[in-house]
């Protein structure tokens, strides 16, 4: 098993000393910090402490898109909801059915179709909405390249409020308002919303303009929290509290829908960030894949608990229905990848394969092979669509941008994005691709790399340490988990536990002795190690509860052969 190239993250060792002294904090969580670009006492203690939210009206068009709602809400206009079939965009459209149903609107949701109708706002949907008399039609995840769609709109005297957080090079579409925090001349301080928090926060700019009755703004919070987990933006800033908070709800169940999701995923423990990105997330995103979202968006926003359990279970038999599917399709696609030489990003594809699970084929394959991937499946009539993730560094978007005269359209992010392409046009992409990612590659580094936060010795990993790691939660994007490094381990004893896990008991010199856990790392042997070779250890660390007592561990990330200056 080869080791990753450990890059220790350089830092100030004056501001180190300042920040670990006027807050008083150990340096290891100071070195966290400074890592995160945290460098002043102030931001310190904004992170190491609830934080506040900033002043919605700063959103671009924020003030038009509340007052048009409110001007809704008075003439008991039907307003529509319209969002994406992802866990961001059934949270988003989950929490504007919530808010505004109980203020009194008439409201209804519309997810489309992934297969038949594709992403975003469609034509179809349009009309299908000015007949049934909508006259104000809210996008969630979506909306911000649609400007056929929302001409249209207009056409048929619907007035259109945009909540997207996709980037674009093109002018904004001709909505009435467009909410979307990479605007050019956006002023709002934070652009890492994802379109679920973009709803809270037009739900707390209208609680601040008109009110909210009986409806407490907070209570949206759980929604607001899976969207921003599910939809890997970065957990910094005001994002890290509505995660924080929507966490504790989702714990407490205070949302029969929610509640119900857990029970069919046997969770019965407090809700982490990895609980929502593995566990609720993946099957809420199986409506969205082989069914339809709505679903979602029905479970999330029902008040009843037998109609919760049902639409529950029927997510739980899609994503089983979902993750043999995948299976399926991830053994073809590897086969493409073995059959072939690949120096740069890998672009597969094939008529048959389901459109809902390349997206997460695309992560499997990147995660396997450290490669940028795109990942399409082919219709009968010779339409490509298909999903890309990256490796760190390797922005998706921009190597997009380089590709478009050979695509019908994209868009998403720098680390995920979607694509449709005809099927002639998929070989010149295919080498297109692979040769920007190649010179990427060269360029920079191919192997598989773990950052580490700090070097410490040790008998720093104290209760304290561990005290000061927990007010940084919760880790996710923007915001990962701390890594530290130990040089100069001795092995003390070592075994293979389960079927692939490696216990450890360490010690560094006269050290007390440190119990350490690697999941998926096997025995010492895997690594070319033995218990009289001295190691170093990249690890994280935690309590571990065992027969009611707390004792610290080291939760391995990666463990080599000691340098010889340890």
């Amino acid at each position: 098993m080869k080791s990753k190239l450990w890059v220790l993250r350089q830092v100030d060792p004056i501001q180190r000393g300042f920040l670990s002294q006027a807050l008083s904090i150990s340096s290891a969580t100071a070195s966290l910090l400074l890592n995160r670009g945290v460098t002043t006492v102030d931001q310190a203690t904004a992170w190491m402490s609830p934080l506040r939210t900033h002043d919605p009206f700063l959103i671009p068009d924020m003030e038009s898109a509340v007052d048009r709602l409110y001007q809704a809400m008075q003439r008991r206009e039907i307003v529509c909801f319209y969002g994406d079939y992802d866990v961001d965009g059934m949270s988003a459209t989950s929490i504007y059915l919530s808010f505004f149903r109980r203020l009194g609107a008439e409201v209804r949701a519309y997810v489309p179709h992934r297969l038949r109708e594709g992403y975003g706002l469609n034509e179809s949907a349009v009309r299908t909405l000015a007949k049934e008399g909508v006259s104000l039609l809210v996008t969630s995840d979506c909306g911000t390249t649609s400007h056929r769609e929302i001409t249209l709109a207009n056409q048929f005297g619907i007035d259109v409020v945009v909540t997207d957080h996709h980037q674009s090079d093109m002018e904004m579409p001709p909505a009435l308002a467009v909410m979307n925090p990479h605007r050019p001349e956006a002023r709002y301080p934070f652009h890492g919303l994802c379109s679920g928090g973009l709803a809270y926060k037009v739900a707390q700019a209208y609680d601040g303009k008109y009110g909210s009755g009986s409806v407490p703004v907070e209570s949206l919070l759980d929604l607001v929290a899976l969207a921003t987990i599910a939809d890997v933006v970065p957990l910094q800033d005001e994002n890290r509290l509505f995660v924080r908070e929507g966490l504790a709800r989702i714990s407490r169940g205070a949302r029969c829908g929610i509640r119900a999701l857990k029970h069919v995923a046997g969770i019965s423990r407090e809700c982490t960030a990895e609980t929502i990105a593995f566990k609720l997330g993946p099957r809420l995103n199986a409506a969205g894949r082989l069914d339809e979202a709505i679903k979602g968006v029905r479970l999330l926003t029902t008040e009843s608990e037998r109609e919760a359990k049902e639409l529950a279970e029927d997510l739980e038999q899609l994503n089983r229905a979902r993750r043999d599917l995948e299976a399926e399709i991830l053994q073809e696609a590897l086969a493409q990848v073995e059959a072939r030489e690949w120096p740069g990003g890998i672009v597969l594809y094939a008529r048959g394969w389901h459109l809902g699970v390349v997206g997460i084929v695309a992560a499997r394959i990147m995660e396997r092979f450290h490669r940028p991937t795109v990942v399409i499946a082919v219709d009968e009539q010779g339409i490509g669509k298909g999903s890309a993730r990256t490796v760190p560094g390797f922005d998706l978007y921009r190597t997009l941008t380089a590709c478009r005269d050979l695509l019908m359209a994209f868009g998403g992010h720098p680390s995920a994005a979607g694509i449709t392409i005809q099927e002639a046009r998929l070989p010149e992409f295919s080498d297109r691709f692979s040769e920007i990612a190649e010179t990427w590659i060269r360029e920079t580094q191919s192997v598989p790399m773990l950052h580490v936060d700090s070097e410490v010795r040790l008998n720093e990993v104290t209760l304290q340490l561990i005290r000061e790691i927990g007010t940084l939660h919760p880790f996710g994007a923007g915001n990962p988990e701390p890594t530290f490094a130990v040089k100069g381990l001795d092995v003390l004893n070592a075994r293979m536990v389960g079927e692939k896990h490696l216990k450890m008991t360490v010690r560094q010199g006269g050290s007390v002795p440190f119990d350490s856990i690697g999941f998926g790392m096997k025995s010492l042997k895997e690594h070319g190690l033995s218990l009289k070779t001295p190691i170093d250890v990249a690890f994280t660390p935690e309590l571990n509860h065992w027969n009611g007592y707390d004792r610290i561990q080291l939760r391995l990330r990666d463990i080599r052969a000691a340098d010889r200056e340890s």
